[in-house]
């Protein structure tokens, strides 16, 4: 059944067919050619996944990313770090990489934020005289950040699917995320030196930049409450969801005051659709999950795996490369919905504690979202840029020697990340 299952997806993936109807295509093909398995329960179950009391932080979170992306926010908040670290080498570059960490902190998105900071930054890149593919390679790369940080929708994902605690998540997303910031912003630094990109020379105007850091301050509150939140116990994930919200269309309103009716509908609309997508795939992901759960297949990968390899670390190294080269073909949310009955059994047998396999496989699958051939966040920052992906790639290569190195830092050091 595992193997019918991995053929159909693969026929229709060649295809072109979206990934919710390919993996569901998969999961009928699977049913109908079993006599083992009723469709009624087949559909039972996935209904039964998205039937979950915390799923409702989901369309929640959307909701509170689309309120808080606009406006003049994004705006306001280059313009701040601007002023911070413009001068320095490579400076430009890593006001994207920050701008791309705190804008995701606020719309837990990263296609949305390569969208918002990619159409905002590159064209001042492009002003100032920087090479348009290395712009596009480090916004590409910065956007990813943001699904490791609260809030974050894959880690959501992740605590549904492999029942763990969607707070301590969270909370051990943080410091990776963090990590991949100032490491990105290391890169930037060093490759702005080494080719000796010019730099921001504006004259510094510090009635603008109070201006900007106080009309940005309340936005980025966010994250930080968010965690603060989980971290005490005040609020269950799926109420900080809605405080959230609340706090978005409050500060929307009253302080940023570009709330109106028309942007309150088009962000319940772009969320609702959003939401719908994702649903969508989890149910489709839930069933496969279901069959090859059904099938005994993650428990057989797990025992193959300690049979013929003895060694700890290798059997880990084995989980990110396997991990790695799905996030090439498979958006993240899919990805993780597949590989987590897969892994967690495999995970389980050497130790490893679920908040650690959740992140390990979210770093995994977001290097996937720069990475060729389905690399989300690369084709969207190349096509604002206006240059070809294969010149887009060629800049990408010290921002995948930070990632790895963040990679085996969560791999192989747990304990800086769980508490």
């Amino acid at each position: 059944m595992s193997a019918l299952i991995l053929i159909v997806f693969m026929i229709a993936a060649v295809a072109a067919i979206p990934i919710a109807h390919a993996l569901m295509m998969a999961a009928l093909a699977a049913a109908a050619t079993s006599d083992r398995i009723p469709l009624d329960l087949l559909v039972q179950q996935m209904v039964a996944q998205v039937q979950s009391f915390p799923m409702i932080a989901i369309p929640f979170f959307m909701l509170t990313g689309s309120l808080m992306m606009g406006g003049r926010l994004g705006a306001a908040l280059v313009g701040v770090l601007t002023t911070l670290i413009g001068r320095f080498h490579g400076g430009p570059a890593q006001v994207g990489v920050l701008s791309s960490t705190l804008f995701g902190g606020v719309s837990g998105s990263a296609v949305a934020d390569a969208s918002a900071i990619g159409s905002l930054l590159i064209p001042w890149h492009k002003r100032l005289g920087y090479p348009p593919a290395f712009s596009a390679a480090t916004l590409a790369a910065a956007a990813t950040i943001d699904i490791l940080i609260p809030p974050s929708i894959p880690l959501i994902i992740f605590a549904l699917t492999a029942n763990a605690s969607i707070a301590a998540l969270f909370y051990a997303g943080v410091l990776p995320g963090l990590l991949l910031c100032g490491g990105f912003m290391l890169a930037c630094w060093w490759v702005g030196w080494r080719r000796d990109f010019p730099r921001d020379t504006t004259p510094v105007n510090m009635a603008a930049f109070r201006k900007h850091l106080l009309y940005s301050s309340p936005a980025l509150l966010l994250p930080v409450l968010i965690v603060v939140f989980l971290r005490f116990g005040i609020a269950t994930p799926t109420e900080v969801a809605v405080l959230s919200t609340l706090y978005a269309g409050l500060i929307s309103a009253v302080v940023y005051r570009d709330l109106g009716w028309k942007r309150l509908n088009d962000a319940i609309v772009h969320s609702g659709l959003a939401t719908g997508v994702v649903l969508l795939v989890i149910m489709a992901s839930a069933a496969i999950g279901w069959l090859l759960t059904y099938d005994q297949m993650p428990q057989a990968l797990a025992q193959w795996v300690l049979d013929n390899v003895h060694i700890r670390w290798v059997v880990i190294l084995l989980m990110n490369l396997m991990m790695l080269f799905v996030g090439m073909f498979i958006d993240l949310p899919a990805a993780i919905l597949l590989l987590t009955p897969v892994f967690l059994p495999l995970a389980e047998s050497v130790g490893m504690d679920p908040v650690q396999l959740g992140i390990m496989m979210v770093v995994n699958l977001a290097v996937g979202l720069y990475t060729p051939p389905v690399g989300t966040t690369l084709f969207i920052t190349s096509a604002l840029a206006k240059v070809k992906v294969g010149q887009t790639v060629r800049e990408l290569g010290p921002f995948y020697f930070v990632a790895f190195a963040i990679l085996a830092l969560v791999s192989y050091v747990p304990a800086t990340i769980l508490r």
